[in-house]
């Protein structure tokens, strides 16, 4: 039910309204009655009403003022001034206070009823609004890890998608204009069991990764990569219209916090390297790979080292050396496993997509369904779809539909065009056609096929 506080000085008027509102509009409304723009403002604060009826002439607190206040901590609240032909004025001043509604006395039941009526269908619009938003948000919040995680495969991986990066960090709120890499290396902790291996590595990530964000703030963009083979990639970013020269600065202020916290907080003693700031993908690549280098150069841990301090022949020479490093394996290793990872985690998506698809194949079932229930939008999910089973959704719901029409059709209990609306085809021309597109034989061929 929705909530309809009734302000007006006149009881006779509030029941009233009251009277119409039950009779017309039964099991709608909690109604609250309020007899000057005090209560009105007391009872608004309290039991949160979806719309008011606020006479303009009340004494005390007058209507307008009473409709100030309520607006100014409620602006949701749905707002009728009713007033009298000779306090129009006040109608019009309510209007330009955001009030679009307002009764005459005395008020028509009719009107009363229409006005309630669209009000009501308003809050439910606004509802409805209000969740798809909130369910859009949380299909955001849940597709950021992954996006994260591929931006992160793009830089360190060989080939390097621009459309693809572009696309991630818009849907991050970052830009690739820019970009530094911080490699973090770590002792392996042979020690203590796999189970507990696992939880410490969590422990690490997420320790990380919240130094990282705090460090990063609103200031400049920052990407973290999974933990791979002991070493975490994080990747400092401008951020759209703010620009990243001090890139640089930001990333060696992380390696040091970085080195201390894991100190105090975990008592590990790690590596950091730092490459230099890279312009687009192909610059954030190479920084990656210099961050690598730089990371295992000392050769001991507790130690920080910025590529770009070190002097070797030249500075190609440098990121040549960087590039050709025994660690390059590391980075072959780590692109592997996040691959691997993300395979799997795209196949659990599919398989969640195709057990859905097999429940309702036979109901006039959309790609846009199909991708809603696995929390993806449906482009995304017809690529990842296609990728995992080589088949198009289309063809795969086809597929399904035909070969349950095959199976009816065998059974012999049910006509043909039964078989046709059981199977989720509400045309039987339509039907026969993707039958024989599909099988080489339109359905009544096939019986005949099976019964010879």
């Amino acid at each position: 039910m929705y909530r309809l506080l009734i302000a007006d000085d006149e009881a006779l008027e509030r029941e009233g309204i009251e009277w119409i509102v039950t009779r017309m509009m039964p099991d709608t409304f909690e109604i609250i009655h309020a007899e000057n723009g005090r209560i009105a403002i007391q009872k608004a604060e309290e039991l949160r009403p979806h719309i008011i009826l606020m006479d303009v002439k009340m004494p005390g607190i007058h209507g307008l003022e009473a409709l100030k206040e309520i607006k100014a901590h409620h602006p949701q609240i749905k707002m009728v001034l009713v007033t009298a032909y000779e306090y129009f004025e006040y109608a019009k001043e309510a209007l330009s206070l955001g009030v679009k509604e307002y009764v005459v006395k005395p008020a028509k039941r009719d009107h009363i009823v229409a006005l309630l009526q669209r009000l009501v269908a308003e809050i439910e619009q606004d509802l409805r609004k209000r969740d798809e938003e909130l369910a859009m948000r949380d299909k955001l919040f849940q597709l950021l890890p992954l996006a994260e995680t591929e931006l992160a495969l793009v830089f360190m991986s060989d080939q390097v998608n621009e459309l693809e990066a572009g696309n991630l960090a818009e849907l991050l709120g970052l830009s690739i204009n820019q970009g530094c890499a911080v490699v973090l290396a770590l002792p392996e902790l042979g020690h203590i069991s796999e189970r507990e291996l696992g939880q410490e590595k969590k422990r690490i990530y997420e320790s990380v990764k919240t130094i990282a964000k705090g460090v990063a703030r609103d200031r400049i963009g920052c990407v973290v990569s999974s933990m791979v083979y002991w070493h975490m990639a994080i990747f400092l970013l401008e951020k759209p219209h703010r620009k990243g020269e001090m890139l640089g600065d930001e990333a060696q202020d992380l390696g040091i916090k970085l080195l201390e916290q894991l100190r105090v907080q975990r008592n590990i003693e790690a590596a950091i390297g730092i490459g230099s700031v890279g312009e687009g993908v192909e610059g954030i690549k190479r920084s990656y790979f210099e961050a690598v280098f730089a990371s295992t150069y000392h050769k001991k841990w507790g130690t920080l080292c910025r590529f770009g301090d070190l002097h070797m022949v030249s500075m190609e020479g440098q990121r040549e050396a960087a590039e050709k490093n025994t660690e390059r394996t590391y980075v072959e290793l780590a692109i592997k496993q996040i691959r691997e990872e993300r395979e799997q985690r795209t196949w659990s998506v599919v398989d969640n997509a195709i057990t859905f698809i097999k429940s309702k194949f036979h109901e006039d079932l959309s790609l846009e369904e199909a991708a809603e229930h696995v929390h993806l939008n449906p482009y995304y999910f017809s690529k990842v779809f296609k990728q995992q089973t080589g088949e198009t959704f289309i063809d795969y719901v086809t597929g399904l539909r035909i070969e349950k029409a095959k199976a009816y059709i065998r059974e012999g209990q049910l006509s043909l065009k039964e078989v046709c609306y059981v199977v989720g085809y509400k045309d039987p021309n339509y039907f026969s056609r993707v039958f024989k597109k599909v099988t080489g034989a339109t359905p009544t061929e096939y019986r005949n096929q099976v019964n010879d």
